[in-house]
């Protein structure tokens, strides 16, 4: 089956899942959060083919997500890091977690608890607030056109 684009689309959800939308871009956002930086240690911890692989690195290379330094170890292979624009993910990848913890693992924690580094204190859910302050649900948004 042939993949739509939607990187022209009006509806940011849609650019965005175009732009990172497969679970290997995630994934690879995922294990560079983690501190993974090399193209081995990609492969390692996500198991895929190496070709897959380098063609999700040179995409979040080309979006920004990724960029690539010179080896820290002063080889002469590149490294991975995240931007500031991959960083930014963070708050995707906890909402998918977070929904994860609580609908894929229903009989309590799966392997993992995502805790704060200084403290070690597990991280409180996601909320969504208004500009107010106020606590938001499902039935409290409302998607506005601008036009």
């Amino acid at each position: 089956m042939r993949r739509t684009s939607h990187e022209t689309d009006a509806c940011p959800i849609a650019r965005s899942l175009d732009a990172i939308g497969d679970w290997w871009s995630l994934l690879i956002v995922r294990e560079a959060m983690g501190g993974r930086r090399r193209f081995g240690q990609f492969q390692k911890n996500l198991g895929m083919a190496r070709n897959i692989l380098a063609a999700r690195l040179r995409r979040l290379t080309e979006l920004g997500i990724l960029q690539t330094v010179p080896a820290a170890d002063g080889g002469a292979h590149h490294e991975y890091e995240l931007t500031a624009k991959g960083h930014d993910l963070l708050w995707v990848l906890v909402a998918l977690r977070q929904w994860g913890d609580r609908h894929q693992f229903p009989e309590g924690p799966g392997p993992t608890l995502l805790v704060d580094r200084a403290q070690r204190l597990p991280v409180k859910p996601l909320e969504l607030h208004a500009a107010d302050g106020r606590l938001l649900g499902p039935g409290d948004i409302l998607l506005l056109s601008v036009d």
